[in-house]
């Protein structure tokens, strides 16, 4: 069980990495235009308020591997359910405000874990 918990924090890290991807590296590429569905003058004009939403979502995914890594287990589990447990809270916002999507892109991977987590 702990290892399914682990590979389910791994994959909600990786998950908020390739955001930072298309928040900092993409927004205003074809890719990131065709993620985020918007026009080339919007990404061109929201370029640094997305880098900065991106870096966040960095710190994110810096913290659960941080929990995932750490060399005390039990303080590591509770690193873990802090983080994705700030994931949830952005993933219900932005649900909620911007894309519904988010909520199973984002919320969904980070509450199975933190359900795998608290289990363990």
């Amino acid at each position: 069980m702990v290892w399914v918990a682990n590979i389910m924090v791994g994959v909600v890290a990786l998950i908020h990495i390739y955001i930072v991807y298309l928040e900092m590296f993409a927004w205003s590429k074809p890719k990131g235009l065709r993620v985020f569905g918007m026009t080339q003058e919007v990404a061109d004009a929201s370029k640094t308020l997305a880098a900065n939403q991106g870096l966040y979502n960095g710190f994110l995914a810096a913290g659960l591997i941080w929990g995932l890594v750490h060399p005390n287990v039990n303080f590591g589990h509770q690193i873990e359910i802090f983080f994705l447990s700030t994931v949830i809270v952005a993933a219900l916002y932005g649900g909620l405000t911007v894309k519904k999507s988010i909520l199973f892109m984002q919320g969904l991977p980070a509450l199975i874990a933190l359900i795998l987590v608290v289990s363990i």
